[in-house]
């Protein structure tokens, strides 16, 4: 999991990860990979009860389980449950080097690397490889602003799953012309302030929202998993503005049109 990669601080500027086309538009450095965890330990219950709550969600796969992580980031997910689960496998997807490496370092330190293959770049540069039982794209999606992007990148991990696979996906979500998000707003915000952002840093932030992140209302973002290629999504975690479902693969992907 990029962990709590909607707001990444470099300097005196705010940055994400944009994505166009599935590609980002910034990559991360290799200084700001280094302290990425760090900068976001205040708010790591966030990042737990996500993870809690998604082993639930997969604890009942086969017990050599093989897991796609999309946009791995760190590896916060993948080293939990490859904690967890000790037989399940993984794979690692990540554009960023940096990022990446770090995550093969922890995935090192906990004694795993026979189970994970690290892949640096994208769903439509990673080998063939046999279908996956599950998948994670966890504050992924959120940064690829057309509609028609973000399904195609839900399709692409549909097409990587077994039938009824199941994929977990975590984006911040919200009806942006609402009342209530304008107060979920602010307390985000104060949260946001946690890690160590500045005054400026949080107005940025606040007007990146309307340009740089795909903040949709929920029944949007839901409809947007579905198109690509699986089940009526169930929502299962909400944290302030985060909101995470699972979907299981449709049984014949052709039949879920755009």
């Amino acid at each position: 999991m990029p962990c709590i990669s909607f707001l990444n601080v470099v300097s005196n500027e705010m940055y994400a990860p944009v994505m166009q086309d599935q590609k980002p538009i910034i990559s991360f450095s290799a200084e700001h990979a280094a302290s990425y965890d760090a900068r976001f330990v205040k708010l790591a219950a966030m990042r737990d009860a996500l993870h809690l709550t998604t082993s639930a969600v997969l604890a009942d796969l086969p017990v050599d389980a093989r897991i796609l992580c999309v946009g791995a980031g760190t590896g916060a997910e993948l080293i939990y449950l490859a904690q967890k689960f000790p037989q399940w496998h993984f794979t690692a997807v990540e554009p960023s080097g940096a990022m990446l490496e770090i995550c093969r370092r922890k995935a090192e330190d906990c004694g795993i690397t026979t189970r994970c293959v690290f892949h640096e770049g994208y769903l439509d540069s990673l080998p063939p490889s046999e279908p996956f039982h599950a998948a994670t794209s966890l504050l992924v999606s959120q940064f690829i602003l057309t509609p028609e992007a973000r399904t195609d990148f839900f399709r692409r991990i549909a097409e990587r799953l077994l039938p009824g696979g199941t994929l977990v996906s975590a984006d911040l979500a919200s009806d942006t012309t609402s009342e209530n998000y304008q107060s979920l707003l602010q307390v985000w915000m104060r949260l946001i302030r946690e890690t160590g952002a500045t005054p400026d840093q949080l107005e940025q932030l606040r007007a990146a929202y309307g340009r740089d992140v795909a903040v949709l209302p929920l029944e949007q973002t839901s409809a947007l998993i579905k198109a690509g290629g699986f089940e009526s999504p169930v929502l299962f975690l909400q944290t302030c503005l985060i909101h995470a479902w699972y979907a299981q693969r449709a049984s014949d992907l052709a039949t879920c049109v755009p």
